[in-house]
């Protein structure tokens, strides 16, 4: 199954000489699934010709707000309405979630109650899990076609369904501790509270359910596969 990544953004130039980029990272994630990947960097605007370019399409985070105004942002949504229409699964993170919700007719913007970087608890459709995080935009208002699939007291809308061809979250599962320490040095000073940067320098070190969304990402996609392979 080919898995086409749309880059939305770019890790620091200090991060991806040593652990890679955003599309390195998701390959690093699924690996060992039987997923084959494309990249293309939609916020260079190089998207895929159609939206049959490949099997499924997962969305990176990006150090810009959806609201913005960016030259990408208009023809990724349009490319998102137009998966959906062709029944392509979309898997988005981060800016990613964000930007799913926008498309398709749900509300983003900077949450009141300021940042969430590192270590994250959430609860994912009844089950606890530690994800790490880095955002201040929010989906506060999901589109109505949208299930609540994972939340916490931070993040009301931390993961959304869309039946069989829509998931997204916003924490990074991607993102391991080493990335996070390497964000916070690079682009957290100044930007992010100090107070906010001290406390997840704090939580390093511990347990992340990462592995559990990767295998539910993989999972989401093969069972699209299996569903639209069946007779009838």
């Amino acid at each position: 199954m080919k898995i086409g990544i749309l880059q939305t953004g770019q890790a620091p130039d200090e991060l991806r000489a040593t652990q890679g980029d955003y599309p390195a990272l998701f390959e690093q994630l699924l690996a060992g699934a039987g997923l084959d990947f494309a990249t293309w960097h939609v916020e260079a605007m190089a998207f895929p010709a159609t939206v049959d370019q490949a099997d499924g399409w997962l969305i990176t985070g990006s150090r810009h707000g959806v609201y913005e105004d960016h030259p990408f942002i208009a023809p990724l949504e349009q490319f998102i309405r137009d998966a959906f229409a062709a029944g392509k699964p979309v898997v988005g993170i981060c800016f990613g979630h964000q930007i799913m919700a926008q498309a398709l007719g749900g509300r983003v913007g900077k949450f009141p109650g300021g940042w969430a970087v590192g270590a994250q608890g959430y609860e994912f459709e009844g089950k606890p899990l530690v994800l790490n995080a880095w955002h201040q935009d929010q989906v506060l208002e999901p589109p109505p076609q949208a299930r609540t699939l994972g939340s916490s007291d931070f993040c009301r809308y931390a993961a959304l369904g869309y039946g069989d061809t829509g998931y997204s979250l916003q924490p990074h599962p991607e993102f391991d501790d080493g990335f996070i320490k390497g964000l916070i040095e690079a682009r957290g000073k100044g930007v992010v509270p100090d107070a906010v940067l001290d406390q997840a320098r704090q939580t390093l070190g511990g347990v992340r359910d990462s592995a559990v969304i990767g295998a539910r990402i993989v999972a989401f996609f093969k069972d699209h596969q299996r569903s639209r392979a069946q007779p009838g």
